[in-house]
């Protein structure tokens, strides 16, 4: 079950948001989207253009049939429809960034429309936002700002493959915008058309919020929040903005149709510019390249290629597993850990056991250190190994807690760090008796202590013998032998 989040608008009861994302979500085709420079990120910059991308006159494009495959899936894995009959249209703006001085992109013929994504809210109360529409674009390129007011323009993004996923104005509060974008960003990691990797800015955000009192039915007036690169700063800058405009009209304030940026130091927005309308950019069809026309046959083929996406596999969690909804869904939230869930589970066959330890302690040593999971030490086979040899007791919990940190921390193996600092159970009953004996013996004030009721102390009596056998000996057997001794 989701827990439920405090957010803004438990603050104003008389008061409802709706708001709107449009997220730009960069395709990992090996090429560019209207000609064969490399999409790649990280190069130096202006060293993966040509005269098409960089926008020399005369040039034309030249469409990579590899982004419509999979902005058509996008859409089938949004339960959108797909449009049989779609084109591009330049949409006119001047920016240093963009070379030609319009951007290539859908307008009256967008690829896929009135789709939807379900969330799942707390009390497990299911949720479809819905989307108006998916369509497929060009990215610009980035502009550099250095000191002494100097700015440089790198083209290396320019051209690359870009859907924009557009959302009905459904989502009611922060939490429902984290949520819907979690799930948004899983699905196209699922079926690998992005890294929707935001500090990379292949998944962008704009927001776009309206606040109204709840007794009104009219959305109020459109304000909209650009490129947001986390999902913190989103959920803080929703939170602040529906504040700003809940204040302002509670002042008699007028609220403007605006773009505003976030100021993530300071925790607030800030204006850009009035916001533009449709006949601001002057649309108009793009005459040098033409017509998609997608047959059953194309979208039957990618149909039958669609991964299992993230909703369906939480279900399959929860039922196959035995997991719970929080589970399931951390799980499923990223491929790379159901992969390696899964992947664990095939060789354990312990599932419970297995999703406790990659969500406490996995989960816990990456957040910690800041470290992506296929980038760590941590591989299925180690940390296989380590969850079965707690369940065959050749360790205890707490000596596999040292294990497993420093099978994290260097990539050995839990076996030959087991054998190589002799951390074995201790099952030895006689062995352990006798421990517990001398334990007994040289405390005799807490054990009168104990058997005048101070039951707490029996917790004392299990530190001393963990003590003494350097955490390896074998809980249960402890238990019993303190309770038969400290009669």
């Amino acid at each position: 079950m989701t827990q439920k989040i405090k957010n803004i608008l438990d603050k104003f009861p008389d008061f409802k948001a709706n708001i709107g994302i449009e997220i730009h979500v960069q395709l990992k085709t090996k090429s560019k989207i209207f000609c064969s420079c490399p999409n790649v990120f990280g190069e130096k910059p202006n060293q993966n253009i040509c005269p098409i991308c960089s926008g020399y006159p005369g040039v034309l494009p030249t469409l990579n049939k590899k982004v419509v495959d999979f902005a058509i899936m996008a859409g089938l894995a949004t339960n959108c429809k797909i449009t049989k009959k779609s084109w591009f249209d330049r949409k006119h703006y001047m920016y240093p960034d963009l070379p030609k001085n319009f951007q290539i992109t859908q307008d009256q013929a967008p690829i896929c429309t009135n789709g939807h994504i379900p969330i799942e809210l707390p009390d497990n109360i299911n949720k479809n936002i819905r989307l108006t529409r998916i369509h497929i674009e060009e990215d610009a390129g980035k502009n550099i700002h250095g000191k002494d007011n100097e700015s440089f323009v790198d083209l290396n993004r320019a051209g690359t493959p870009l859907i924009e996923i557009v959302s009905f104005p459904d989502i009611s509060n922060s939490s429902e915008a984290k949520l819907y974008l979690t799930r948004l960003k899983s699905i196209v990691q699922y079926l690998g058309i992005s890294e929707a990797n935001m500090e990379e800015g292949s998944f962008r955000g704009d927001v776009n919020i309206s606040v109204r009192r709840s007794d009104e039915t009219a959305l109020g007036t459109r304000v909209e929040l650009k490129n947001i690169n986390s999902f913190k700063f989103i959920v803080n800058a929703i939170e602040y903005e529906i504040e700003r405009q809940i204040k302002a009209i509670k002042n008699g304030e007028k609220i403007n149709q605006e773009t505003r940026g976030w100021n993530s130091k300071e925790n607030k927005s800030f204006v850009m510019r009035s916001k533009e309308e449709a006949a601001d950019y002057k649309y108009f069809k793009e005459p040098d390249l033409p017509i998609i026309l997608i047959d059953n046959e194309w979208l039957n083929k990618i149909k039958l290629n669609l991964p299992e996406l993230p909703h369906k596999k939480i279900k399959r969690f929860k039922t196959e597993y035995n997991l719970s909804s929080y589970e399931a869904e951390i799980l499923s939230s990223e491929i790379i850990f159901a992969e390696f869930f899964e992947n664990t589970c095939k060789i354990t066959n312990k599932p419970q056991k297995t999703a406790n330890w990659f969500l406490r302690n996995v989960l816990g040593f990456l957040n910690e250190n800041n470290l992506n999971l296929e980038k760590s030490n941590i591989t299925v086979q180690n940390f296989a190994e380590l969850v079965l040899a707690v369940e065959t007791k050749k360790i205890n919990s707490s000596i596999a807690q040292e294990v497993f940190l420093e099978t994290a921390t260097t990539g050995k193996s839990p076996n030959s760090i087991i054998k190589d600092k002799n951390l074995g159970q201790i099952e030895n009953t006689k062995e352990l008796e006798k421990i517990i004996v001398d334990i007994v013996k040289a405390h005799p004030k807490e054990v009168d202590a104990y058997l005048s009721g101070k039951d707490r102390l029996f917790g004392f009596f299990i530190g001393q013998a963990m003590k003494k056998t350097q955490g390896k000996a074998n809980p249960k057997i402890l238990q019993e032998l303190l309770k038969k001794h400290l009669k």
